[in-house]
C-alpha cells in the first residue's frame, strides 16, 4: 500500500520548501500557508484572469525555472507574527514583517541576491523592476494553475529518474506538497478517478509537465541535472512529467455548509484508481 512519506509547503513562491508532518487542505483543494507570498516584477503585481479565476502566471515573477540561484536562500515564514527569515550560507540577508517597512526590507535584501547572481541580468529586462512582494501571507493563491490544487509525486519515479540520471535526486526538485512511497515508478501518471489521501478525497486531475525548475540543486541553486531531456529520452515521454495534481474531491453540500478538506499526514494510507 502506497503511503505519504514526506509533505512540504512552501509559503514564498519559488523559495524553500518547508517539511511538515501534516498539512491541511481548504475547502478551496490548496494547502493552508502553501505559496501565500510572491516575489513579482513591476508589471505584474496584480493578477490576471483566466476563465473568471486570478491567474498569476510563474514567468512574471521570481520562479526557479528563470533563476536557479533562488533555490540557495533558506526562507522560514512564521504565520502566527507574519515575519520571514531569509538566509544564505549560513547569514541572514533579512528578517521582516509583512508591513510596508518590511516588504521593502525583503524586496531589497532579495533584489540585491539575484541582481548579484548568474541570473541577474534577467532581472534587469524592461518592466522587471522593482520587485513587489504580494499576498497577505495567509491565502494560498500563488500556485501555478488558477485552480486550487495539491500536488503528488512518487518516489519510485524520482528513484527511476536517479537511475537513468546516475546520480541521487532529491524530492525536493520537485516542489511537490505530497510524497509517496511504495508504489511503482511513474503509478501516479495512471490515477484516475477519486484520490484518497488518508481521510481527504481528491480527483486526480492532468499529470504534472515539468520545466527547468527541476534543473536546479535544491541546495546550491545550480542547475546540475537535466531532467527534462532525460524524461523525454529515456522514457519516452512526449512531455517531460513526473507527479500528479489532486483537484477537490468534494462538492457544496446542503443547507449552505462550507466544503470539505482535511489534513493530511505522514504515515497516510493513499489509494487511487
Amino acid at each position: 500500500m502506497a503511503r505519504v512519506v514526506a509533505l512540504y509547503r512552501h509559503p514564498i513562491k519559488g523559495l524553500t520548501p518547508e517539511r511538515r508532518d501534516a498539512l491541511t487542505v481548504q475547502a478551496d483543494g490548496r494547502i493552508a500557508g502553501d505559496r501565500v507570498l510572491a516575489f513579482r516584477f513591476a508589471d505584474a503585481a496584480v493578477p490576471e484572469d483566466r476563465d473568471g479565476l486570478d491567474y498569476w502566471p510563474k514567468s512574471k515573477g521570481l520562479a526557479l525555472q528563470d533563476f536557479p540561484a533562488l533555490a540557495a536562500l533558506r526562507t522560514g515564514y512564521d504565520d502566527e507574527t507574519r515575519r520571514v527569515r531569509i538566509e544564505h550560507s549560513g547569514t541572514v540577508l533579512v528578517e521582516a514583517g509583512l508591513d510596508d517597512d518590511g516588504r521593502r526590507e525583503l524586496t531589497a535584501a532579495v533584489t540585491e541576491f539575484v541582481l548579484a547572481s548568474p541570473e541577474g541580468r534577467r532581472l534587469r529586462r524592461p518592466g522587471r523592476l522593482p520587485l513587489v512582494l504580494v499576498g497577505d501571507g495567509e491565502t494560498a493563491r500563488f500556485q501555478d494553475r488558477p485552480r486550487g490544487y495539491v500536488s503528488v509525486h512518487g518516489r519510485g519515479s524520482v528513484h527511476a529518474l536517479g537511475e537513468a540520471l546516475g546520480m541521487s535526486v532529491d524530492d525536493r526538485r520537485f516542489r511537490s506538497n505530497v510524497v509517496i512511497d511504495d508504489s511503482a515508478p511513474w503509478s501516479e501518471l495512471d490515477w484516475t478517478g477519486e484520490v484518497r489521501v488518508g481521510s481527504v478525497v481528491f480527483q486526480a486531475a492532468g499529470p504534472i509537465v515539468r520545466c527547468l525548475a527541476t534543473h536546479a540543486n535544491p541546495d546550491t541553486g545550480v542547475r546540475d541535472a537535466t531532467v527534462l531531456t532525460t524524461l523525454t529520452a529515456s522514457f519516452a515521454q512526449p512531455e517531460p512529467t513526473l507527479g500528479r495534481l489532486l483537484l477537490p474531491g468534494w462538492t457544496p453540500s446542503d443547507h449552505g455548509r462550507p466544503h470539505a478538506g482535511g489534513v493530511i499526514r505522514v504515515g497516510d494510507e493513499v489509494r487511487a484508481g
